[in-house]
């Protein structure tokens, strides 16, 4: 009897432990998921993707867009194309289908190692797991030998940088279709006279023809953004229609003219004009910043270009 009693005991203290061992295991996996909770609600999971939100990831999945930018990009098996961020190969994998020549350039490595091991886009991609803004456009054109055609579904937070960037390079590019926040497409399509007139609006327009071809839907993305988008298409002139002595004094105009855009010209440019100066060129020295077109910004940075050259 009092052996089985210790046996009672035994079993006791044995089941006590295991009661114990359960609960620290139900605690950690508990704070496991609240902290994987927090991470999924400050991101998003598609696909089995965490999207990054300080890398301003979303997602196409809509079947028709993609058909659609597919249709305006239209690649061809002899050309070479670049696609800047191509996340989880909504549109990769159908133009990779048609281009033989495709380089793909993604900053996450995860997502550049979720491509590098696809069993189709493996064999037919050339993956750049780098940052956009430090690539060498010239070098890639120069090791394809050909102008590239660059398209791809651009973080809203590093697109207008991005695009001055890629303004660099524009003698190796032949054009660029890019899906861009609604607010920056307006900007780039916007002439004088428009309060969505503005640097990006000039500089774009000195280089390159622009067109906007297709709006889209939030829902057309995972997660969902708060902003309506737009593919644009870029091509850059075969002649510059307005060309430019200098293009460093047509960056300093503009960000002197905008960045002080609510002042008349004879203001917010007075270090490099005065009133006087500005009519000479054929300008409206009370205008503001946003009345003036490409070809008027061309004009006084030639006449600036030419005065620091005497």
């Amino acid at each position: 009897m009092y052996h089985d009693q210790g046996l009672l005991v035994l079993k006791y203290k044995g089941f006590k432990q295991l009661i114990s061992i359960l609960k620290r295991h139900l605690i950690k996996t508990a704070l496991n998921l609240a902290f994987l909770d927090k991470k999924i609600m400050n991101n998003y999971l598609y696909q089995r993707h965490l999207s990054r939100k300080r890398l301003g990831q979303i997602f196409l999945h809509d079947r028709y867009t993609i058909n659609s930018i597919l249709a305006s990009i239209n690649p061809k098996s002899d050309q070479a194309i670049v696609e800047i961020g191509p996340g989880l190969g909504a549109l990769t994998k159908p133009v990779s289908m048609l281009a033989e020549n495709m380089i793909v350039i993604e900053l996450d490595r995860d997502l550049a190692t979720r491509l590098a091991t696809h069993p189709f886009l493996q064999y037919r991609v050339k993956i750049v797991q780098q940052d956009a803004m430090t690539v060498d456009f010239a070098a890639l054109a120069n090791e394809v030998g050909q102008p590239l055609r660059i398209f791809g579904n651009l973080p809203y937070n590093i697109s207008t940088p991005l695009m001055f960037h890629l303004f660099r390079y524009i003698d190796t590019i032949r054009d660029m279709h890019f899906m861009l926040q609604k607010e920056v497409v307006n900007r780039l399509v916007a002439g004088p006279n428009n309060k969505a007139y503005g640097r990006l609006s000039v500089m774009a327009q000195y280089f390159c023809q622009i067109m906007q071809l297709l709006e889209v839907p939030p829902e057309s993305f995972k997660p969902v953004p708060k902003v309506d988008s737009a593919l644009v298409r870029l091509v850059p002139y075969s002649t510059l229609p307005y060309p430019v002595r200098d293009l460093k004094k047509l960056a300093i105009l503009t960000s002197l003219a905008f960045n002080q855009r609510r002042k008349i010209l004879r203001n917010s440019l007075r270090n490099v004009f005065s009133a006087q100066q500005l009519v000479e060129q054929g300008i409206d020295a009370t205008l503001r910043a946003e009345n003036v077109s490409v070809e008027q910004y061309c004009r006084l940075a030639n006449a600036l270009a030419a005065r620091d050259n005497v």
